[in-house]
């Protein structure tokens, strides 16, 4: 997350935000970001704030993940919270809501539903 500048913004039992300042390298053809890049922020907040309700000695590891894009991703940085939806044993699923923001307004530009694996130490 270093090498693209994201910033985690918000830590809790259960939910993480990561905000990332747009810039043109993480952006696609017509100036948007990057669905890509979109997918990876998404992943990365649902994935912490699964693995914060997860035993200390493990691991996280992402299962699967499905990702609307809804509105184009046009902004001045993306917003990404994450919040888990039910955390069992093995398997913590998790969503995230992404948004971009332009001065004072947050279009609600990605929604994605995701599974973790909770990787207990052998």
């Amino acid at each position: 997350m270093g090498f693209v500048g994201a910033v985690m913004t918000h830590l809790a039992p259960g939910e993480c935000t990561i905000e990332l300042p747009y810039r043109e390298e993480l952006s696609q053809h017509h100036g948007y970001f990057h669905g890509g890049v979109i997918g990876m922020l998404a992943d990365n907040a649902a994935g912490f704030a699964g693995y914060t309700l997860m035993p200390d000695a493990a691991s996280v590891l992402t299962v699967e993940y499905k990702i609307n894009l809804l509105a184009p991703a046009a902004g001045e940085r993306m917003i990404a919270e994450g919040s888990v939806v039910r955390a069992g044993r093995n398997l913590v699923i998790t969503r995230a809501e992404v948004f971009v923001a332009r001065g004072d307004e947050r279009i609600h530009c990605a929604t994605m539903q995701q599974t973790l694996m909770t990787m207990h130490p052998a």
